[in-house]
């Protein structure tokens, strides 16, 4: 009920919170012009009360009932806001919020009540950076901490910027179309003009009681689309992006948790060379069955290619689509992510032979610290009894999900 009020008041928000004006400004009238970056709107604002340009902001509605603000204000100054109408501050009292950026950089900020539902920081130079180039910001304030997805920060700072500049420069009537480019967002696929729209497909896996579902970021990375998710026989659900980390190829995703009856614990103890897993997934979807399949195998080296420790290397066979999917000891405990399998032809080019069975998955530490990273609450447990393969299977029915997306075909490459 409470995101849905949110959810359903989000126009009325989004009148009101980016007209309040930002910084010590009482009255602002806009927006002028267009900001559309993502889900990000907003425009160029006016004070009231002198009728000068004042700032320029952009605003969104986040699932944890929050609206944040971005903006940039006549001064160059940038300014953080957070909106909601749960919030019953005192208006002008000082806020203050400690930032974590990516699990790693902190900084703490001090914002201000303008009114008893929003609240509005000065950010530092420095912390002004971190923000830009950040996927993930965790908010904490007392004892409510809350994440946010800031996947598209970098281009609405940009767009932002441009926004300030030049309505500074040519008075508000100059105020245009301050929106990403279009032309920006296809940079990754260099034979734009024949590139064509196809269905990107992979597998995910629930990891909390709270909808949370993690999969390889280049499952979803190209996506043009709603990202879809599915369990074998289930209606798909629309899924949101959490957080990602492309350096080791992670994403973190969203859906309603009352789709997912259960999610899969990680195993807490080491895996060692020569144990058995299991790995689930969808590959060729479309083409094969449109259930999951299961392929057993054993852990072969504990490092992945050019020792690379982040990755385990399994003779379990995996193909295209498996990207994404559970690796499982014996008990049906998480002990990895499949990502990929070697190149065979491009080593067969090199070495006159074609290697077998040469498959690798993420590791559950790096796993780990990405959930942590991005506050997830997932269990981890001990191997317990060991199960039968088949059994290992139905019970990953309820967690192993089908992840769709429409997307720019691109060349295949080894980890799909």
């Amino acid at each position: 009920m409470r995101k849905a009020l949110i959810l359903g008041s989000l126009g009325f928000f989004l009148a009101v919170f980016v007209q309040i004006a930002i910084g010590s400004i009482a009255h602002a009238k806009g927006p002028y012009g267009n900001i559309h970056v993502g889900n990000w709107r907003g425009g160029a604002f006016t004070d009231d009360n002198t009728g000068a340009f004042s700032h320029c902001a952009a605003t969104t509605a986040y699932g944890n009932g929050i609206i944040l603000v971005v903006g940039q204000n006549a001064s160059n100054s940038w300014l953080l806001s957070f909106a909601s109408p749960n919030f019953h501050l005192k208006q002008g009292e000082t806020v203050p919020i400690d930032l974590t950026f990516d699990g790693q950089a902190e900084a703490r900020i001090f914002a201000s009540a303008n009114s008893n539902i929003m609240a509005t920081a000065i950010l530092p130079p420095n912390v002004a950076r971190t923000f830009q180039k950040a996927s993930l910001m965790v908010a904490v304030s007392g004892s409510t901490v809350l994440n946010f997805n800031l996947t598209s920060t970098g281009p609405l700072l940009a767009a932002l910027s441009s926004c300030v500049s030049t309505v500074k420069a040519g008075g508000i009537n100059s105020a245009g179309d301050f929106s990403a480019p279009k032309a920006a967002a296809k940079t990754d696929a260099p034979n734009s003009k024949s590139a064509k729209a196809g269905t990107q497909t992979g597998t995910g896996y629930v990891i909390s009681a709270n909808g949370h579902i993690i999969t390889n970021h280049h499952v979803i990375d190209g996506c043009t689309s709603d990202i879809k998710g599915n369990l074998t026989g289930d209606a798909a659900a629309t899924l949101r992006v959490v957080n990602s980390d492309a350096a080791n190829d992670l994403a973190l995703l969203q859906g309603p948790a009352e789709s997912f009856k259960t999610f899969v614990k990680i195993r807490d103890r080491t895996i060692h060379s020569g144990d058995s897993v299991v790995a689930i997934g969808f590959p060729y979807h479309g083409l094969l069955s449109s259930d999951f399949t299961v392929t057993t195998g054993i852990v072969s080296s504990l490092s992945g290619i050019l020792n690379d420790t982040r990755h385990l290397q399994i003779s379990a066979a995996v193909q295209p689509g498996n990207s994404g999917g559970p690796l499982l000891d014996t008990s049906g405990e998480i002990v990895g992510m499949v990502v990929g399998k070697l190149d065979v032809l491009g080593i067969a080019r090199h070495t006159g032979t074609i290697p077998e069975n040469i498959n690798f998955a993420i590791k559950t530490g790096a796993i780990r610290d990405f959930l942590d990273n991005s506050v997830v609450p997932y269990e981890t447990s001990a191997p317990g009894t060991e199960l039968k393969t088949a059994d290992i299977a139905t019970n990953a029915r309820a967690y192993t999900l089908l992840i769709s997306c429409t997307a720019t075909e691109r060349e295949e490459t080894a980890k799909r």
